[in-house]
C-alpha cells in the first residue's frame, strides 16, 4: 500500500465490460483494494473482451493457483470443471500436456489432481473433512490419499482381481493409517514395489497375493513395512547392491586401465580392504 500511495498504480488492472455501463475486474483485486482504501480517483486498467468461463478459469489457474499455492483437492476441483468445458469447446478431452499448457500446471500436479478426482465420493467427503482443520492437525491428508491411490492403481494393474475390492481395501488402509498400523503415508510406495516385484523380481504371484490380503484384511495389525520386509526387501536390496557392484567394477577396472593406483586415498583403499575381508569370508565355500 505504500508503494501505491507514493507512486499510484504502476501495473494496470484488467477488466471487461459487463455490459450495464459497469465494469468486471479480471486481475488486479489486491491494486484496487489498495487504491479504494487511498481514494484513488482513477487506477490504469486494461480493458479485454468479456472471457468465456474457459478462459476465465484459466486465467485463474495462472493468476492464483500458483502464487497463492492452493491446495491439490481446490485445484483438482476447479481443474474438472476446466476439462469438461474445454471437451463441449473442442470435442475431445484434453491430455496432461494440454491441460499443462492452459493451466500452467506441471504434469505431475495434474496427475496428482486426476488420483484425487478419481476418488469415490465418500473418501473426498473425508478429505474435505479433514481440509477444514488446520494444517497441523490434518492426519488424513492429501498426501495420505494421493500415495495410497497410487499404490493402489499399481496393485491393480499388476494384480486386477483387487478391482471390485478396492473400496474395502481403501476403508482398511484408512483404519490401519489411524491407528498407526501404517505409520506413514511413503510406506504405500513399498506396496507398490510388493506388486511390481511379480513382474520384476519374479515374487511368485500366490505369495504376493498373500501378503497383500493380510495386508488388506481388516482385523489384523498387520501393515505395509512388515510386508515388505517379509517378501521383497531382501531381494531389492539385493538387486540394488548387484548395480553398486556393478559400478564399483567399472570403476576399478577404469583404475587399472589407467595405471592410477596411486591416486586412491587412504579412505577408500581401507573401505576397499574391509570390503575384501567380507567378500573372502563370504566367497569361501
Amino acid at each position: 500500500m505504500r508503494s501505491i500511495d507514493k507512486h499510484g498504480v504502476q501495473v494496470p488492472v484488467t477488466v471487461y465490460e459487463d455490459g450495464n455501463g459497469g465494469y468486471r475486474l479480471i486481475d488486479g483485486e489486491r491494486r484496487w483494494r489498495c487504491a479504494s482504501k487511498l481514494n484513488l480517483k482513477t487506477i490504469p486498467a486494461l480493458i479485454q473482451d468479456k472471457p468465456t468461463e474457459l478462459q476465465n478459469l484459466v486465467l485463474m489457474y495462472n493468476i492464483h493457483a500458483l502464487r497463492e499455492q492452493w491446495d491439490y483437492y481446490t485445484i483438482a476441483s476447479k481443474l474438472e470443471r476446466v476439462i469438461d468445458l474445454y471437451e463441449a469447446e473442442n470435442r475431445e478431452r484434453p491430455g496432461e500436456a494440454t491441460l499443462s499448457e492452459l493451466t500452467g500446471l506441471s504434469r505431475g500436479a495434474i496427475r496428482r489432481c486426476q488420483l484425487l478426482l478419481d476418488l469415490p465420493s465418500s473418501f473426498k467427503t473425508m478429505l474435505l473433512h479433514e481440509l477444514e482443520k488446520p494444517k497441523s492437525q490434518q492426519r488424513l491428508s492429501e498426501d495420505f490419499f494421493i500415495e495410497m491411490e497410487r499404490s493402489l492403481k499399481t496393485v491393480v494393474k499388476r494384480m486386477p482381481e483387487y478391482s471390485p475390492r478396492l473400496n474395502d481395501i481403501r476403508d482398511t488402509l484408512v483404519k490401519k493409517f489411524k491407528d498407526n498400523t501404517i505409520s506413514a503415508v511413503t510406506d504405500f510406495r513399498q506396496l507398490s514395489k510388493i506388486a511390481t516385484a511379480v513382474d520384476n523380481l519374479g515374487l511368485a504371484h500366490r505369495s504376493a497375493r498373500g501378503t497383500l490380503d493380510r495386508v488388506f484384511n481388516p482385523s489384523n495389525r498387520f501393515g505395509i513395512r512388515e510386508a515388505y520386509e517379509s517378501t521383497v526387501r531382501f531381494e531389492y536390496g539385493e538387486r540394488e547392491a548387484t548395480r553398486h557392484i556393478t559400478s564399483l567394477t567399472e570403476f576399478i577396472d577404469e583404475i587399472v586401465e589407467q595405471d592410477r593406483k596411486d591416486d586412491l586415498d587412504d579412505e577408500f583403499l581401507e573401505h576397499l580392504r574391509a570390503l575384501f575381508k567380507r567378500l573372502r569370508a563370504l566367497l569361501r565355500d
